[in-house]
């Protein structure tokens, strides 16, 4: 007789408490590998459940300020030592959830861990400048205050890593946290939240409230105790937020959508351009905001650059991300799929020419979930759809041009800047994609998805609000200048 295993239902976690919603609505977390397995169910919360969180978080943070620096570092130590034990239990619940592959999973996951610990550090280093006073017996100097209360709204494609790269600078510089994850990648984030209450912080100074973005986001958005919003998703719900946030004088940080492209010059070492061309652009099923999307050749390699990345993407091993000889998973969701479907069509249809791919797999085993061929399109003009819109999928547009100089100005020709690399040998090439790429990141010889924790990060054009993440950039947005000036 068989056991039959209960799907676990998630809560919120609301004043150091796990707590259901008033609604008693649920939101089942599908596997995108295989559509009939629910991952978990989630709060469908109401605006009740984040009055409750945005109060638990404003009355918490009047003592989480006082910490010393040190103090805050301290319990970001712990919750990585937590995350470190559960590292493998992480991972596997969001390869189930979001679908990309367990080593990446870990990978992410391990992410998470280091950024928990790099800021646990910035905790004991400086916040201000002595500045010289025009008056010889006064001292003045600067240091930094918290926000607040800030509201994080995160995706679906890096469920450990964003949320941590917010909220973990949010902590260390004495703000608390109410954490809006995405619907689709909720009980990820719930595992991780999971740890911060087992290192023991206080109640109050995170909270995590599931739910959908008209009533939690849009909440989040309107809510006079937030102080501070930072958001990552696309170009279209960002301007929302900026917009909602303004309009009411609260803090906001945007990061947005990429068109990244990759450029080929005429000297490029073309096993290294290809290898990187296909990580950056169909690992996670191309599912990252720093995904390679263009791929811009100069017509003296163009023909052997294709022939040898279309060899080496017929080797891509398509599969459940739990199985060791899958190279890509599925699109995370049913609706992710369609979309890519969508963007293939419109592809053809514009008449750009598919060299490989662009249907939905459902062949071995593979019917119950969100497949995607990794999918490859020559003749693309860069008026094209595929070429301005960014499809969040495993699709690469080959476009052709006669010099490098024709390159950067095709790879400008989109909204979005927000990362682009470049395979060259020669250091004038370098320069001129450094001095005349409009991105916030800009790579040389490697891929254009390569984010490291330590330095700033953030786009340019429409792909952010001009702001910075990560590395020591962050203290600009979780906190304001106070100049202090002291006369005896």
């Amino acid at each position: 007789m068989g056991v039959t295993i209960k799907t676990k239902t998630y809560c919120n976690y609301i004043n150091g408490g796990w707590k259901p919603s008033v609604t008693e609505e649920l939101y089942a977390s599908i596997n995108p590998a295989n559509k009939d397995e629910i991952v978990g169910y989630v709060q469908k919360s109401s605006e009740k459940e984040l009055n409750e969180a945005v109060a638990s978080a404003k009355e918490a943070q009047v003592s989480w300020r006082k910490l010393s620096g040190a103090a805050r570092g301290e319990y970001l130590y712990k919750v990585a030592a937590v995350m470190e034990e559960k590292i493998e239990e992480i991972a596997e619940t969001m390869t189930r959830e979001m679908g990309k592959t367990l080593p990446e999973a870990k990978g992410e996951t391990a992410r998470g861990i280091a950024i928990l610990r790099y800021y646990a550090g910035e905790g004991m280093r400086k916040v201000g400048d002595i500045i010289p006073s025009t008056d010889n017996e006064a001292l003045m100097f600067t240091t930094r205050t918290p926000l607040g209360v800030v509201g994080v709204i995160t995706p679906w494609n890096f469920p450990v890593a964003i949320p941590i790269w917010k909220m973990a600078p949010a902590l260390i510089y004495g703000n608390t946290v109410v954490l809006k994850p995405a619907i689709e990648t909720s009980v990820t984030a719930i595992k991780v939240v999971e740890c911060f209450h087992e290192a023991g912080l206080p109640a109050g100074v995170i909270n995590v409230v599931t739910g959908s973005g008209s009533v939690i986001g849009q909440g989040l958005i309107d809510h006079p105790d937030i102080n501070g919003i930072t958001f990552t998703g696309s170009d279209q719900i960002g301007k929302r937020v900026g917009q909602g946030a303004f309009s009411r004088g609260a803090k906001y940080q945007l990061e947005m959508g990429g068109k990244n492209p990759v450029i080929v010059a005429s000297d490029a070492d073309l096993n290294l351009a290809v290898e990187a061309t296909i990580s950056g652009g169909l690992r996670s099923t191309g599912q990252k905001c720093t995904a390679t999307s263009r791929v811009i050749v100069v017509s003296d390699v163009y023909e052997e650059f294709k022939q040898r990345l279309l060899a080496k993407v017929k080797e891509i091993k398509v599969g459940n991300g739990l199985e060791s000889e899958s190279w890509m998973g599925p699109c995370a969701s049913e609706s992710q799929l369609n979309t890519v479907l969508s963007y293939i069509e419109k592809g053809v249809a514009e008449g750009a020419s598919l060299l490989y791919g662009g249907k939905r797999l459902v062949e071995d085993g593979l019917e119950k979930g969100f497949y995607v061929q990794p999918t490859v399109f020559e003749n693309v003009k860069s008026g094209m759809t595929i070429a301005q819109e960014e499809i969040f999928g495993p699709v690469l547009a080959l476009i052709k041009v006669n010099s490098l100089e024709e390159a950067v100005e095709v790879a400008n020709d989109v909204k979005f800047g927000l990362s682009a690399s470049i395979f060259t040998k020669n250091i004038g090439n370098m320069l001129t994609f450094i001095q005349d790429m409009d991105a916030g990141l800009v790579r040389i010889n490697a891929e254009s998805a390569g984010v490291e924790l330590q330095a700033p990060f953030g786009g340019m054009k429409q792909s952010s609000s001009h702001s910075r993440e990560q590395g020591q950039a962050a203290i600009e947005f979780f906190t304001s200048i106070k100049t202090v000036f002291v006369k005896p």
